[in-house]
């Protein structure tokens, strides 16, 4: 069994609008629907959750996999916390974090740089192609589909090179964007993929949810792998 934490900002769909009428329980819960199976145990999280926002150590080493979205409160998630999350994805939890979560606390120390991208926020058709066929995360996807409204994400996309581009994404605006991206830190395994704007419907799209859900499964540590909770302390001989 696996053990999912989807964690959400859940910001933008408590207010009257078009994110609360495609998703008028969060898109954590969405997701959650969306990728539901037998061997997946799932819960919840938001940044109003506890003392934690919904982030404790409990909760994170309870977990095998994070999925994390976010986008406008990246200066409310506390650098405690931020800190916790990228010291559990070193020491094993895989971490799939979604859409604007490439601007967080989390993915920037993660990957050392600003993340910054181009950007436009208005509606445009995307056009998703995998190029990495055999990676796990593209198994039983398309190997082309289209999102009719999505925010537009171009490059260029200031990060590390990737050890993987699984997705490559193009907008009807002329912008592509390397929109499926796998990384490994420390023992973590990360897959960022970009669709996911609040106000489209993208986590209804069994396509997408599809790519989550192997995103999860490849990501996600196993009983093999180390579940370290604390901090190595470099210099110390081995007995």
């Amino acid at each position: 069994m696996i053990k999912v934490l989807i964690w959400n900002e859940y910001h933008h769909e408590t207010f009257p609008g078009r994110p609360q009428e495609l998703y008028p329980d969060g898109m954590h819960n969405a997701i959650a629907r969306g990728i539901a199976a037998p061997d997946l145990e799932i819960r919840t999280a938001t940044l109003k959750s506890d003392e934690f926002q919904g982030l404790s150590d409990e909760a994170l080493s309870w977990a095998d996999v994070l999925v994390y979205w976010a986008h406008c409160r990246h200066d409310d998630v506390l650098d405690e916390t931020a800190h916790r999350v990228a010291r559990h994805v070193r020491n094993g939890l895989g971490f799939v974090p979604l859409h604007s979560a490439h601007g967080s606390k989390v993915f920037r120390e993660l990957m050392g740089t600003n993340c910054n991208l181009r950007w436009r926020n208005m509606d445009e058709r995307e056009h998703l192609w995998v190029v990495s066929p055999r990676h796990p995360v593209a198994a039983g996807v398309p190997a082309e589909f289209a999102l009719a409204s999505e925010e537009m994400y171009g490059e260029y996309f200031d990060i590390p090179k990737p050890e993987d581009i699984v997705f490559l994404g193009w907008f009807k605006g002329g912008n592509v964007f390397r929109s499926g991206l796998e990384f490994t830190r420390g023992y973590g395994k990360i897959f960022y993929f970009q669709p996911g704007h609040e106000s489209c419907p993208t986590y209804h799209n069994p396509h997408v949810l599809k790519v989550i859900s192997n995103a999860v499964r490849y990501c996600a540590r196993t009983a093999a792998e180390p579940r370290f909770n604390g901090e190595f302390e470099y210099g110390v001989e081995p007995l």
